[in-house]
């Protein structure tokens, strides 16, 4: 089997990547026995190529069919779930993981905090100016995608924590004492969970209702705990039981895997056509988000002028501030 490369975000909280979206992709490889050295990317916050896997000439972008996990199992690179992808309740479980506690941890990162810990995760290594409209730029596009306003604000903050209070506790019941949620071998409902939890416990506030939530669950808590200490602190899979994946992804260990805080000199080799035009609009990526950054606060000012405008003329007094 040949090496891999992860390419994720920035590492901090005692995570070797704190990004919602590159975890879940670190321990599946783990949990797969997949040889891989990880690199980071400090310049892209707000891409949505990374993570991506990388080996020779094979890439494997977030943003193409599905993420890059269902690509590798699509590109039969690793399969973990081939004899779970019929099972109702590990169905319905990995729906609740990726909706529900995605849902949450999203708005926690974004709304429901100060913000800290995202600007932390995704901002920290750009210029204050630059990363501070980034973050207000996101914090927009979050409350859209969940659909917050002025008017339903606390409806749904209610809707998000009762629905992650729900995927908790069926979570901690289907776990009770076993090793892995299903089987006792894990898949990518694992690594999916297990990385909203540690961001959870380790990234968030404590003041975080999501994490107080959490806590609730104490197996859930020394489950993630567990396996942060076999598969991050000790930087070893070696507790994996052996099982059979996918027979194109069977292939002899070669040793454990370790993450670095700075990308690895890899020698230079001929790059594919999509490689090199990835490279070439990633030079103009920040321009690009400098550019919709003026729009969004241009077209932002127009909407509160003709707010104003509007409220004036309004014969019934029918204020949008209040």
């Amino acid at each position: 089997m040949e090496e891999y490369t992860l390419v994720v975000r920035k590492p901090c909280f005692g995570l070797p990547t704190s990004c919602p979206s590159c975890l879940p992709v670190y321990f599946y490889l783990k949990f797969a026995n997949v040889p891989f050295q990880l690199d980071y990317n400090l310049t892209y916050p707000d891409s949505d190529t990374i993570p991506y896997v990388e080996s020779g000439e094979y890439v494997a972008y977030n943003n193409e069919k599905g993420g890059v996990i269902e690509r590798l199992k699509e590109d039969d690179i690793v399969d973990l779930d081939t004899e779970f992808q019929s099972v109702p309740e590990w169905i319905s479980m990995k729906a609740m993981a990726s909706s529900w506690l995605a849902d949450a941890i999203k708005y926690e990162l974004w709304v429901g905090t100060d913000g800290s810990s995202a600007q932390s995760i995704y901002c920290s290594d750009l210029p204050w100016p630059v990363g501070k409209v980034l973050f207000l730029k996101q914090v927009y596009t979050v409350k859209q995608q969940l659909g917050i306003t002025k008017d339903n604000a606390e409806g749904i903050e209610e809707q998000i924590y009762r629905r992650a209070s729900i995927a908790f506790g069926a979570l901690s019941s289907r776990l009770a004492d076993h090793i892995f949620l299903f089987e006792d071998r894990p898949s990518s409902l694992d690594a999916v969970f297990l990385s909203q939890a540690l961001i959870t416990l380790q990234a968030l506030p404590e003041t975080s209702v999501l994490r107080s939530k959490l806590l609730e669950h104490e197996n859930l808590v020394r489950y993630a705990d567990r396996i942060k200490m076999e598969f991050v602190d000790a930087g070893t899979s070696s507790s994996v039981p052996n099982f059979h994946a996918n027979p194109s992804s069977a292939a002899p260990r070669r040793g454990p895997s370790n993450w670095r805080s700075k990308p690895k000199t890899k020698p230079k080799r001929e790059k594919t056509k999509e490689e090199r035009d990835f490279k070439r609009r990633a030079k103009y990526f920040l321009v690009a988000q400098l550019v919709s950054v003026v729009l969004f606060v241009t077209l932002m000012g127009q909407v509160d002028g003709a707010e104003v405008e509007l409220d004036d003329d309004d014969d019934e007094g029918f204020d949008f501030n209040e």
